[in-house]
């Protein structure tokens, strides 16, 4: 299935890469990546040799129906992993421990540090509590990655994708092994997610954003609901307007 569906994506995106020196040939790594598209979970993994896990919504494999079964076969393919994240914290913990299972098979696993796509095409500052307590409760190295123009081919919203090329950039392995076992200090966490996110800026050339992208969507969504408030009221006022001139 991962075969078939890389050399699909590859033959109609021909996506290029920088970097693939960088992933071990065998032994256990993290791939931690800006995340520009729901698409970046399947263009990375096309691109590599080995298999890479992401963790996904479990609703993407319990779906009904024909289209329910298709899409947890397409999500198994790519190599989605599936965490229920009915509770917040609950999930959290089940994303680690997923991470870890893998991480202990000596296998490759790609994690988001900033949570959530980027509302805006910038990079937003990345989330400790993930990716740190992977990489300090494993000791195994983090590859930065940046995935480049993909929020172009599929934009929020957007059903068909548009035909272009996206890249893919791979730095090099950062060890953090110094720190193994010390995924309980927060100010570890904070620097380890410092570190990886400063080398996925210089990778993607993106414009640095020293907030959580999920606090960046909530700030967009509510000067967007004052616009639509404000156009509303403008427009009451201008109906009233005119029908004080027809009185």
């Amino acid at each position: 299935m991962k075969l078939s569906i890389g050399g699909s994506l590859k033959l109609a995106f021909r996506p290029w890469v920088e970097g693939l020196e960088n992933i071990p040939a065998e032994g256990p790594a993290i791939l931690a990546s800006n995340h520009l598209s729901f698409s970046d979970s399947f263009f990375l993994p096309a691109v590599l040799e080995r298999k890479v896990t992401f963790v996904a919504k479990a609703e993407y494999f319990t779906s009904p129906g024909v289209k329910g079964k298709l899409t947890a076969a397409f999500f198994k393919g790519v190599g989605q992993l599936p965490v229920d994240r009915s509770g917040a914290r609950g999930a959290a913990e089940a994303a680690i421990k997923s991470a870890v299972d893998v991480l202990e098979r000596g296998e490759l696993f790609g994690i988001y540090p900033e949570g959530t796509r980027s509302p805006d095409g910038r990079l937003y500052r990345g989330k400790p509590g993930g990716l740190a307590r992977i990489a300090l409760a494993t000791g195994v190295p983090v590859i930065p990655v940046a995935m480049i123009d993909t929020e172009k081919i599929q934009p929020p919203g957007k059903v068909v994708p548009k035909l272009m090329r996206p890249g893919i950039r791979i730095g090099k392995p950062l060890d953090f092994s110094r720190y193994h076992g010390m995924d309980g200090d927060r100010f570890i966490q904070r620097s380890l997610t410092d570190e990886v996110m400063y080398e996925i800026m210089k990778l993607s050339g993106q414009e640095y954003v020293d907030m959580y992208a999920t606090a960046a969507k909530r700030q967009i969504a509510e000067a967007a609901k004052q616009k639509a408030e404000d156009e509303k009221q403008e427009k009451h006022q201008k109906q009233e307007k005119q029908d004080k001139k027809a009185a």
